[in-house]
């Protein structure tokens, strides 16, 4: 990893704010300056202070090329993987405690002993506060001593917030650039439990020791440098690791793509998976999250799911709705005052049932996956529309549903045109404070339905 110099370090604090493509055509070339470094440190702050603010706000934090910042967890993401496991591992959740030298030795292993920075501290400041860590005088103490371990380190941000909960916490990676880099964000971030390994994961996982948790993010790209989605396509196949992994944690946290079908990766896992986590922020699905751990019982357990959205988190009980995807028993109301479009957790969870179930509404129409409702809905866990009037495609209905509105939203669920298509034949601008959603009803009308946002 290459440290700025002076020169480089006085750039990129005079300048951080500004247009890093300006920066790279105007910038002065000054003896000492170190150019591509500081735009990347420019570009990196930039996407940190909306990506990961607490790690913007710690001063000596080194970061990586852009692609690297792109692809790298969100702070939101990353803090709700430390919630899983503290949650797992309650009540003898830990403290973040200053681990002395156990005597363990590894040849290819870096310990940092970093003092706290200010702008550090109040980093686990927080970082306690999100996760309920004890403030009393014994917290720089070994409370409870718990250790993980993260195979896969990458740029270290699922890492940083998962490490904070653990008395030992080890970062394995190959790539000697994202090692050095990690040992020393975690320094300034102060997390001195930190034990940095280079390393192969799969080797290092085959020789340490039994951990009280372990997580993984496999590659999603093969030799070739193309996405891949598979579970076996990923490096390294989890799947083929499943056993170890059990026989080496009490729990395993495995990050894999969204675009997964959840009940398929629970199958391919054979009875292992405790929990489902389908992660979703600004109603944007991010990452499927598998918990893996051993049976309790000798019939396996179908997981539970937790469907997240920023602030809205709901969870269920799997077996209790394996038919997700059904119509409910119930029909519509006589009065559709109101519509519900569930985020986007819950439409890939698929539990439309336990939607109808926990908050009353009910499906308006096969794979349509919108609700109504005659009185308002407190708290659903997606966007919801007040009903102003529901009519057909004839032009009657049309001319009545628009009654001379020349723009709105336009959205489809289950509909035979797309959202241009019906947006070209209504001949209707984008946006305003109508939304017009276009779907098919129970009895397979399609209709639209004319709302304002509630």
């Amino acid at each position: 990893m290459t440290i700025m110099n002076d020169e480089t370090r006085e750039f990129v604090a005079m300048h951080r704010n500004e247009d890093v493509r300006e920066l790279a055509l105007k910038a002065k070339r000054v003896e000492g300056l170190d150019l591509p470094l500081a735009l990347d440190q420019i570009a990196g702050w930039q996407i940190a202070r909306k990506k990961l603010p607490q790690w913007a706000s710690c001063e000596g934090i080194v970061y990586p090329p852009h692609i690297s910042m792109e692809q790298c967890s969100s702070q939101f993401t990353a803090q709700y993987k430390s919630e899983i496991a503290q949650t797992l591992l309650a009540p003898a959740a830990t403290v973040r405690a200053r681990v002395s030298d156990s005597g363990e030795s590894d040849n290819q292993t870096t310990k940092s002993e970093p003092q706290l920075s200010d702008s550090a501290e109040s980093v686990m400041q927080t970082a306690k506060s999100a996760f309920q860590l004890s403030d009393s005088p014994e917290s720089d103490t070994l409370v409870a001593k718990r250790a993980m371990v993260d195979l896969t380190g990458g740029f270290g941000v699922d890492f940083s917030y998962l490490a904070r909960g653990f008395s030992q916490a080890t970062y394995v990676e190959r790539q000697r650039h994202l090692c050095d880099l990690a040992e020393h964000n975690m320094a300034a971030l102060g997390l001195d439990q930190a034990r940095i390994v280079c390393g192969d994961g799969v080797e290092y996982l085959r020789q340490m020791g039994p951990v009280d948790f372990i997580y993984l993010d496999p590659a999603r790209r093969d030799e070739h440098g193309s996405r891949t989605y598979a579970i076996e396509d990923c490096t390294p196949n989890v799947l083929e690791l499943r056993d170890l992994l059990l026989a080496k944690s009490q729990y395993t946290l495995v990050k894999l793509s969204p675009m997964l079908d959840w009940r398929k990766a629970v199958a391919d896992f054979d009875g292992t998976v405790r929990e489902v986590h389908i992660v979703a922020t600004g109603n944007e699905c991010k990452e499927l999250l598998l918990v893996l751990g051993q049976q309790v019982h000798e019939e396996p357990s179908a997981p539970r799911v937790f469907c997240v959205n920023d602030n809205q988190r709901i969870d269920y009980d799997s077996a209790a709705y394996t038919q997700g995807l059904r119509i409910g028993g119930k029909p519509l109301p006589e009065a559709k005052n109101y519509l519900y479009e569930p985020n986007a957790s819950i439409m890939k969870a698929g539990c439309f049932d336990l939607v109808e179930e926990r908050f009353g509404v009910t499906q308006v129409g096969p794979s349509s996956h919108l609700f109504v409702s005659a009185t308002p809905v407190a708290d659903f866990p997606g966007r919801g529309f007040a009903i102003e009037a529901i009519g057909g495609m004839n032009k009657k209905d049309i001319k009545r549903l628009l009654n001379g509105t020349k723009q709105a939203n336009i959205a489809v669920r289950n509909f035979p045109l797309t959202a241009p298509q019906l947006r070209k034949k209504l001949k209707l601008a984008d946006g305003g404070p109508v939304y017009l959603f276009g779907t098919t009803m129970q009895g397979c009308d399609h209709v639209l339905l004319r709302t304002s946002k509630i």
